[in-house]
């Protein structure tokens, strides 16, 4: 089994249990990462996380009652749509920017939610948004949480533009 990333800990005091939903999130992240780290398919790593990783306690908290449904969803989906959802980002990314130089926690959280603002429209963005924001904040200290969120901001505001007011120009993603 791949080392997987986990959370930091939690600043000046207890971290709050994260929600099914927010905990599918952040184990299909760590499954993501785990895929390209420890080169197993998405199916395997799953099925790992699935039998054994969802009883683990991370930073003093179980990941309560993990629905598994998204967990799913969300793996399996990046991984069909991978390709996809690296076109999506590059296209929002600054022109001096790459997707070589994201590193690999921070690649697999931005594929998990650009594939929900993509596929997973009962969700707003917004929603979207900030959860992937704090999971950015779990991971990491630095700008990554600001990125993040300037980059699914602008993802959003192409892919939900009605949601904003706008009209979708899914053309500014090629």
């Amino acid at each position: 089994m791949t080392d997987t990333p986990n959370p930091k800990p939690a600043s000046g005091g207890k971290r709050k249990r994260p929600s099914g939903l927010s905990a599918a999130r952040l184990l299909a992240v760590q499954a993501l990462y785990q895929v390209v780290v420890g080169d197993q398919s998405a199916g395997e790593v799953l099925r790992e996380f699935l039998q054994h990783r969802i009883d683990e306690d991370i930073e003093g908290l179980k990941h309560a009652s993990v629905n598994r449904e998204l967990l799913t969803e969300l793996v399996e989906g990046v991984a069909k749509t991978g390709d996809e959802l690296d076109d999506m980002i590059a296209a929002v990314l600054d022109e001096d920017w790459s997707l070589d130089r994201l590193e690999i926690l921070l690649h697999a959280l931005l594929r998990a939610a650009t594939f929900e603002l993509a596929e997973r429209l009962e969700v707003p963005a917004r929603v979207v948004i900030s959860e992937y924001v704090d999971l950015a904040n779990a991971f990491f200290d630095g700008r990554e949480t600001a990125f993040v969120n300037g980059l699914l901001d602008r993802l959003a505001h192409v892919l939900r533009a009605e949601e904003f007011g706008g009209e979708a120009d899914l053309s500014k993603l090629r």
